[in-house]
């Protein structure tokens, strides 16, 4: 980068109020806090639709997920050691009840924050085993975020949609190549596309690889030796910059009325 391009940055930063202006506070993704935002979208949802009854759960049994499946399949849901397993997305589950009392699952949220490295440049902060280090080589922790999405396929198998909704935040989820300016005036890179930083592969699995930042809330259908397999993705929101309380809110509403409208027929409002 040059000396210009280096000063530019520097000044924008300055006017952005310095290392929580462009990137946000490293808390922010704490502080707008995703069971907060689902709040919201419950409340939203019960005045769009007075109609309809609607209920926002923090976690559903493993037990009652085996049950559903086991309703299917009697080979199905039969293995539970711990008989007060669960589990517990970070935003709560959503649902509707239909006209025949039983409860449709509209929304399901998880946030998740990796990468600290934007922060980490700005304040000066080496880091490494040896503390001389620019950049963290991004950990596989949010792996963990597959058992919750294949419990929801497991409870919503008989289901045309699924949706499940995850915000990424971080460098590591970044979608562009970064560069950040440190105090003692070095811009450093931090590449998008190096296996040693991003980790949205690690994700991807969740949604077979479609685009990410997209609603993937109606399943699709792919055509195999004949017959037609369903498919169920994962809405993957992903970027460095921390998610805002009224974007997360807006992508939540749509992904939960498209659930309305596909289960609208099974649903008693007028």
């Amino acid at each position: 980068m040059s000396k210009g391009q280096t000063d530019r940055l520097s000044e924008q930063q300055q006017k952005s109020g310095g290392p929580k202006g462009i990137f946000g506070e490293n808390a922010q993704i704490h502080e707008v806090s995703v069971t907060e935002a689902t709040d919201e979208v419950f409340d939203k949802l019960k005045k769009a639709h007075p109609l309809l009854k609607f209920r926002h759960r923090t976690k559903i049994p493993k037990k009652e997920i085996n049950d559903e499946l086991n309703k299917i399949d009697s080979r199905l849901g039969k293995t539970l050691y711990v008989k007060n397993a669960k589990i517990k997305p970070d935003g709560g589950i959503i649902e509707v009840e239909d006209d025949k009392g039983k409860w449709r699952i509209i929304l399901v949220v998880e946030a998740k924050h990796q990468g600290k490295d934007v922060e980490n440049i700005q304040a000066g902060k080496k880091v490494g085993k040896n503390n001389d280090q620019d950049l963290m080589v991004a950990g596989n922790a949010i792996e963990r975020v597959h058992k919750n999405i294949n419990e929801i396929r497991n409870i919503m198998i008989k289901e045309n949609h699924f949706p499940y909704v995850v915000f990424l935040q971080g460098s590591n989820f970044s979608t562009k190549t970064l560069d950040v300016l440190a105090p003692d005036g070095r811009c450093v890179k931090i590449k998008h596309d190096s296996g040693e930083m991003n980790r949205i592969d690690r994700v991807t699995a969740a949604n077979y690889s479609m685009s990410i930042n997209q609603n993937h809330c109606e399943n699709i259908f792919i055509k195999k030796n004949g017959s037609y397999m369903m498919l169920q993705a994962t809405s993957i929101y992903a970027r460095c910059e921390p998610w805002k309380e009224e974007e997360m809110i807006e992508i939540m509403m749509q992904v939960a009325e498209t659930s309305l409208s596909i289960l609208s027929k099974q649903l008693s409002e007028n």
